[in-house]
């Protein structure tokens, strides 16, 4: 489950592009942030993705991912030309393939390979047609599958993307747009693919052109209830709509750090863009684990990535591609890690679920002082591109965050099952380590 928004002018205080996206996975799911080099290759041979090959171009481009640790394909990320995008789960009426291109896969190839929004709009739909999207998404869910929408951007325009099994539709988006996990597209569209009324007609969903609704026909709407997808597209959409005509980067981080007016442990379904897991059916894969916000401007566009989960609890830093490669440290993966970012934060974010209003309250002054002295900073460098400091500023304020929460008066809400999951999770991850709890 995930939220992806897109900000474009005039509703921009700065005539730029704004992009965010919250990606939500399984608790656990430990999520890094890799920034990769231009590729060349002379002979270009299979490029391996999650569960397929398909033939390597001769030249990727620059890269920032967000990706959870055991794929290949990415959650979200941009590239050397200003292009970024984020993908959503979404449940159609059609089955979804065992073997196939996953959404992440699809997005990854996108970012290494398109030079724009529509170029990458057009190298995914081919993408699909040609190899299909498929396999399996899920980290402990194993058999999890599902079909994707995109938000994709650049400096100059941004669409939105939908897809069920090979059918798809495309919308340029004009003003604020968001998406989460349900079809967004109904009769208004700007590009379809050729065969999607015609399959929608035959199976008796529509009778003519004319009433013709893409998220209708192909949409499954129990799924979508389940998701609560439309409950955040709404609070997200709702969130920036108050500072339409002056979006920036602090109503985006603000719009991925809502919670709808509820507590981690309230809800039976996911209706927080700030995602925390819970031991509902419906909300055991809704754990926000990484977050990211772009700038997307000709030539000077800027990345804001927390490299945890729960950015409401975590501290927003810079990454501009063209120069140095972020050095994120040491890459997290299955079970607790005190040695990488993720999962020292996660350490934090999960003795804050104790008493969430409680325990954030005992470092939030700092949190903020600290991601606003990191905005000052970074934007008085005017141009420069030395941002590696300000993720080894935030490394040392989770530890000594964790410090003084691990020292606190022991405290606990009333919340028993909400409580039991997680313990349940504490114990999942140390055992997957090889290192005592």
């Amino acid at each position: 489950m995930c939220d992806t928004m897109v900000a474009v002018p005039p509703t921009t205080a700065d005539g730029a592009v704004w992009f965010a996206k919250n990606s939500d996975r399984e608790p656990g799911e430990a999520q890094l942030v890799e920034h990769l080099p231009a590729r060349f290759y002379s002979s270009p041979a299979a490029l391996r993705c999650t569960y397929l090959e398909i033939p390597q171009v001769k030249r990727t481009y620059e890269v920032l991912l967000s990706r959870p640790f055991w794929m290949w394909g990415a959650e979200m990320g941009a590239n050397e030309y200003g292009v970024a995008i984020g993908n959503e789960a979404v449940f159609t009426r059609l089955p979804v393939e065992r073997t196939g291109l996953t959404g992440m896969d699809l997005l990854r190839l996108a970012l290494e390979r398109a030079t724009c929004a529509r170029e990458a709009l057009e190298l995914i739909t081919h993408l699909i047609a040609r190899y299909g999207q498929g396999g399996y998404c899920g980290y402990r869910h194993k058999k999890f599958r599902y079909h994707n929408s995109f938000i994709i951007a650049d400096p100059n325009e941004a669409w939105v993307l939908e897809t069920a099994g090979p059918f798809w539709v495309a919308e340029r988006a004009r003003g604020i747009r968001t998406i989460s996990n349900v079809l967004t597209i109904g009769r208004e569209f700007d590009l379809i693919s050729p065969e999607a009324f015609p399959y929608a007609r035959s199976q008796g969903w529509c009778r003519a052109a004319a009433d013709f609704d893409f998220a209708r026909c192909f949409g499954d709407p129990f799924y979508g209830l389940l998701s609560g997808g439309q409950q955040r597209r709404a609070c997200t959409w709702r969130r920036l709509n108050l500072s339409a005509g002056k979006i920036g980067l602090e109503e985006m981080f603000a719009a991925l750090r809502d919670h709808n007016g509820l507590r981690p442990e309230q809800g039976w379904r996911l209706q927080m863009p700030c995602a925390h897991a819970s031991w509902w059916p419906a909300r055991q894969s809704g754990q926000t684990t990484g977050s990211m916000v772009s700038r997307l401007q000709q030539g000077r566009s800027q990345h804001w990535l927390t490299g945890t989960s729960s950015p409401c609890l975590s501290v927003f830093k810079p990454v501009v591609l063209g120069g140095q490669l972020l050095m994120a440290g040491p890459q997290p993966g299955a079970g607790f890690d005190p040695a990488t970012l993720f999962w020292r934060h996660e350490r934090l974010h999960r003795l804050v679920l104790r008493d969430y209003l409680y325990y954030k309250g005992m470092f939030e002054s700092d949190r903020s002082a600290l991601e606003a002295r990191i905005v000052q900073e970074f934007s008085e460098q005017k141009g420069e591109k030395n941002f590696q400091c300000y993720w080894d500023k935030h490394w040392q304020a989770i530890t000594a965050w964790s410090r003084q929460l691990a020292a606190s008066r022991p405290k606990r809400s009333f919340a028993p099952w909400f409580h039991r999951y997680w313990r349940r999770q504490q114990k999942l991850d140390q055992d997957c380590a090889a290192i005592p709890p």
